[in-house]
């Protein structure tokens, strides 16, 4: 990087992080500020990188060899793997320092100043090979609520209140940089972000986007989240997640509060949901999906292909198709059999699936423990298996998500817990390596 460059730092999110051979060790998260005596501008010290396991690791800025539109690139493959921890005199820019408000001081630091809001800050690296904050972009407040105001940008010297008191940060600029994340990215990030600030960014997000992201989260984070918005947004934003999802998060509440929710939910939503929380914990109705693709048999493989495009499915659910009679809603018309996605791509598009069925694997039943669901899905490589009532009628799928779900330990989308068990295990390695000399 040569003196005189700008990087534009909430640009850097989530790009790919890659050492000097090529590999990708991780994903920026965010940028490390060290704030400096008197008005001098804070340096930037280093970046936060996402790695395998979801543990964020430092990453000293100084071994950072090229930072574009597509990737950062390292100047070597040798890192601390020691989980990051922010330093009492440091502040992260997207978490901490975006969507402040502050004001500008006019250029003859004359009168009183405009006030707008942080979208961005460029850093420049210096003759002492510092990158220092250098310009800030700054969105100018109109006092109109439906007017957006335009955004410029301004000399560090001239901002105040960059790094005042965290009640005049709003959201609306990290928000829309974690919507351009993956579900499970905005989660992880989500996670980060201390209680209250985490509490008023999930609020600010769309009711699909925050029900994506509930999925990914751990449980408390759930419902620390859920119960922090009105009950008729809580009712909206359940309706919007996979009904398996909001039937475990609602589990997770007292009951009185699951009556209420369920009440507040449009009927035909809560209907599934219902029906799902009334199975017995640990069995195929509890954890099954209660929404798969079900087609009549005379749906034309064409129609099929069209189905299982739409882009709300997911992969899993999309792998394959169910055949049941009339109706195609759970719970169905009889069960008459699965076709999967590879074998309509191998005939012909006016093909009905009532000829394709697959018959020769028997469907769950609701009370089907996971033990023996996880052992007939490993047997027969599923990636989803029905699940039938006694009158024969598809009232679910069991898909290998839901399997691995709950399997793997209840917090295993904490991150602190994680860390924890990779401490464990890095002392009880040390411990055999000692007993071992």
């Amino acid at each position: 990087m040569t003196m005189g460059s700008r990087v534009y730092l909430a640009r850097l999110a989530a790009l790919p992080v890659f050492d000097p051979n090529g590999d990708r060790v991780g994903r920026v998260r965010d940028a490390v500020l060290r704030l400096r005596t008197t008005n001098r501008p804070p340096q930037v010290v280093g970046l936060v990188a996402e790695m395998a396991l979801r543990r964020r690791i430092f990453l000293p800025i100084g071994r950072v060899t090229s930072m574009d539109a597509e990737a950062v690139v390292l100047s070597t493959g040798m890192l601390n793997l020691r989980r990051f921890e922010k330093r009492p005199n440091e502040l992260l820019v997207l978490e901490e320092v975006l969507d402040r408000r502050v004001t500008v001081e006019p250029e003859d630091r004359q009168g009183p100043g405009t006030t707008g809001t942080v979208v961005d800050l460029g850093m420049e690296l210096n003759r002492n090979n510092e990158w220092l904050i250098t310009r800030v972009a700054v969105r100018q407040h109109t006092g109109r609520l439906a007017r957006r105001g335009h955004t410029y940008q301004v000399e560090y010297d001239r901002i105040r209140g960059l790094v005042g008191p965290t009640d005049t940060q709003g959201t609306s600029n990290l928000v829309a940089l974690l919507e351009q994340m993956r579900p499970a990215d905005m989660a992880n990030a989500l996670q980060d972000l201390a209680d209250a600030r985490r509490n008023e960014v999930a609020a600010a997000l769309s009711d699909r986007t925050l029900a994506d992201v509930l999925e990914e989260l751990p449980e408390h984070d759930q419902v620390e989240i859920l119960i922090q918005l009105d009950r008729e947004r809580a009712a909206d934003v359940l309706e919007r997640m996979d009904p398996d999802d909001a039937a475990d998060l609602l589990a997770e509440l007292p009951k009185a509060e699951q009556a209420v929710l369920l009440d507040l939910m449009e009927p035909e939503e809560a209907a599934p949901v219902r029906q799902l929380m009334s199975y017995t914990p640990g069995t195929a109705g509890s954890v099954m999906t209660s929404e798969p693709v079900i087609l009549t048999p005379d749906t034309t493989v064409a129609e099929a292909l069209a189905r299982i495009r739409e882009p709300e499915l997911s992969p899993v659910v999309a792998a394959q198709v169910f055949v049941a009679r009339a109706p195609s809603a759970t719970p169905s018309g009889k069960y008459l059999g699965m076709v999967h996605f590879q074998r309509l791509l191998r005939e012909p598009p006016s093909s009905i699936l009532g000829g394709l069925i697959e018959t020769d694997i028997d469907p769950l039943q609701p009370e089907t423990n996971l033990t023996e669901i996880t052992r007939r899905m490993a047997t027969y490589d599923m990636v989803a298996m029905p699940v039938v009532d006694s009158a024969y009628r598809l009232v679910g799928a069991v898909t290998v998500d839901d399997v691995l779900d709950h399997s793997l330990p209840r917090d295993w989308r904490d991150r602190d817990a994680q860390d924890a068990r990779d401490e464990a295990d890095a002392l009880l390695r040390q411990a055999r390596t000692e007993m071992g000399s």
